[in-house]
């Protein structure tokens, strides 16, 4: 079982669980999630790796946070942590709301960044998704920014079969395991859970700025692997071929969106060898 420790970063205190050791991958969550969507993974990744999992802030069991709920402030949160646990270099990953933040800190921060894998997200506005969005964002983007906390106020009360219909939709039906289920359910029950869940959606037009600022002003020179499933499929790829310079897609196949616990085995038989082979230029470099 992974260690879980509270971690004071940014202005915010994060829940974090650490386990293994060796060189470091962070893993970012999205939603509905915890850091326990890294589960299955973190079990195989801990033998050959210092695996750093953290809530991101205000979600889970991290401590509620007013603001900062853009993917700049995310990606802030996560580089203090590092810096925090004294790792200096990391392999980051990301899937979902954790994508964005993953991306900035690897443009921003290459010599801390080993390598990147984001997965089943977008970002911002940046060119290559026309396709996917060719019918407009999913239903839910809108419903979760609305102001007046009306998705809040609709969803208090039923926190559990809307949980429920994310994680049945992320594996294409089959769902997640009851423990896992709960856990989650748990994480974002009640008016202020979901408050903050929704904050990082209202705050995705600031965080597209952010995005598209940041690769206005420099290229992702981070080896990037960029992973699709379903919905998503090669979108993200598509968004990060023209700035990016060493890009690696795939797609996996019968896999929903929830990757890491939908087809773990799958995942993990792509990032052993591009973590490890990360792991391998960082030794030989030192």
């Amino acid at each position: 079982m992974p260690e879980l420790r509270r971690i004071p970063v940014n202005g915010v205190e994060l829940n974090v669980a650490l386990a293994g050791s060796g060189p470091a991958v962070l893993l970012l969550h999205g939603f509905p999630h915890t850091w326990e969507l890294w589960t299955d993974v973190m079990a195989d990744l801990s033998a050959r790796h210092l695996v750093i999992a953290p809530d991101l802030r205000g979600f889970g069991a991290s401590s509620p946070a007013a603001s900062g709920y853009d993917a700049g402030t995310l990606a802030e949160d996560a580089q203090a942590l590092l810096s925090t646990l004294g790792v200096s270099s990391a392999a980051v990953v990301g899937i979902d709301a954790g994508t964005a933040p993953a991306f900035l800190l690897a443009l921003r921060r290459p010599g801390l960044v080993r390598r990147l894998v984001v997965m089943e997200s977008l970002l911002g506005g940046l060119p290559g998704a026309e396709d996917f969005l060719a019918d407009g964002p999913p239903w839910w983007f809108g419903f979760h920014s609305a102001g007046s906390g009306l998705a809040e106020t609709l969803l208090e009360g039923h926190e559990a079969a809307y949980v429920d219909w994310f994680l049945r939709a992320g594996t294409l039906g089959d769902g997640v395991r009851p423990a896992l289920r709960d856990a989650f359910v748990r994480a974002y029950t009640g008016r202020q859970a979901l408050s903050r869940a929704f904050s990082y959606y209202r705050a995705l037009p600031v965080s597209a700025a952010q995005i598209e600022r940041a690769v206005a002003a420099a290229r992702l020179t981070v080896p990037t692997m960029a992973l699709g499933a379903r919905p998503v499929g090669a979108a993200l790829e598509h968004q990060l071929r023209p700035v990016t310079d060493d890009l690696t897609g795939h797609v996996i196949e019968d896999c929903g969106h929830i990757i890491p616990l939908h087809r773990p085995r799958a995942l993990l038989t792509l990032l052993r060898p591009f973590l490890a082979a990360g792991a391998a230029e960082a030794a030989k470099a030192a």
